[in-house]
């Protein structure tokens, strides 16, 4: 592992991102294999292009509904296209998924509050769910790919994505700078454990850091 692929994005496939979120795949899938197919999956706040990447496209023993707060565009006959709002998935019954699926979206709803509520919805509407999220702690900050981000106040984090380029090689737009200081707000193991008390976990591990974390309610490990 080059030290510049720790620090590349998830999109870049020698990034450390790219290498965690393929054996995220292959751990979802195992942990689906013995479930008795189709499975109606919703996925909340998810891409077209995950579930392409991960060989399920026109797979007919997974329906999947991408859900967002706009509709995506999806090119394959098993995908489906909903809008709606992770906190309040009323349209929905109770059980309505075999499960729900979860890519680094929990950190993006604003507050704490919001992150209950999304957590609570999605075991309701889901007989299982496999929910991903960053460490709060890991060392590098993921959505700005600079080390201990996290840790520093608004109005410095916003100096140095406005005015340097830091962050991703580029200086960000203010506005968009600003949405994402409000916007993401990341969770500790123990946040997760109260947000899904039952849950196991699928860590992911970076030279004995954990990188990030999957509350799951499957087979336990």
């Amino acid at each position: 592992m080059r030290f510049k692929d720790i620090f590349a994005t998830s999109d870049d496939t020698q990034s450390l991102g790219n290498k965690f979120r393929n054996k995220r795949i292959a751990d979802f899938r195992s942990k689906i294999e013995s479930l008795t197919k189709p499975l109606n999956i919703l996925d909340v706040g998810g891409l077209e292009s995950f579930w392409v990447n991960g060989g399920f496209a026109d797979d007919p023993d997974y329906n999947i509904s991408i859900l967002n707060l706009n509709e995506i565009p999806v090119h394959y006959s098993n995908f489906t296209s909903l809008i709606g709002d992770a906190t309040f998935l009323h349209e929905f019954k109770d059980g309505e998924f075999d499960i729900v699926f979860s890519n680094s979206v929990i950190e993006h709803l604003y507050t704490k509050e919001n992150q209950i509520k999304m957590a609570s919805e999605i075991c309701r509407v889901g007989k299982s769910y496999y929910v991903q999220t960053p460490n709060k702690h890991f060392f590098v900050e993921p959505h700005y790919l600079l080390p201990f981000f996290q840790y520093l106040p608004a109005n410095l984090k916003y100096f140095i994505l406005t005015k340097t380029p830091l962050s991703r090689r580029k200086k960000w737009n203010k506005a968009e700078a600003q949405q994402y200081i409000d916007e993401i707000r990341l969770l500790s193991l123990s946040e997760m454990k109260e947000l899904f008390p039952e849950a196991d976990f699928y860590m992911e591990e970076f030279y004995g850091m954990i990188k990030s974390f999957t509350a799951h309610n499957f087979i336990k490990e």
